[in-house]
């Protein structure tokens, strides 16, 4: 039996993010869910085994963008999709690898993009540590 991959949820709607939950838990991920930037970077830094994030891109305090610059800092390998209502026209500029608009995509869309870029996967094996500086974390808190 292969491990399930992990993926970590973002979303500061915490309706929209147990929705989102299920739906990936009953596809056969394991998900961790953070309800802001903070908690994500605080997961992220602690848990070396995630496949993906997905972050929404309207967010309190921290933005999507926000959050994927600086997790991206931390690991550039792990592929990243902000999800949100209309994430292009923040205008911000980002690293995520992936930006998908909510209303134009529908779950199986959404369930076969996390599929493919949590397969792709690159850079260090699993198991590896992940090396946080330490100013991130201080910039972090």
């Amino acid at each position: 039996m292969r491990p399930k991959k992990v993926l970590l949820c973002v979303d500061d709607n915490e309706q929209e993010l147990s929705v989102t939950k299920f739906m990936l838990e009953t596809n056969g991920y394991r998900v961790l869910a953070a309800t802001n930037g903070q908690e994500a970077i605080a997961i992220f830094s602690t848990t070396p085994q995630i496949d993906l994030v997905l972050a929404d891109t309207v967010m309190p305090q921290m933005s999507g963008g926000q959050l994927v610059e600086r997790l991206k800092r931390m690991s550039s390998h792990v592929p990243m999709i902000l999800l949100g209502d209309h994430p292009a026209a923040s205008g911000e500029i980002h690293r995520a690898d992936a930006l998908i608009a909510r209303k134009n995509c529908t779950t199986q869309e959404l369930l076969e993009r996390i599929k493919v870029m949590s397969a792709r996967k690159r850079g260090p094996r699993k198991g590896t540590q992940r090396v946080a500086h330490l100013h991130e974390l201080a910039a972090a808190s």
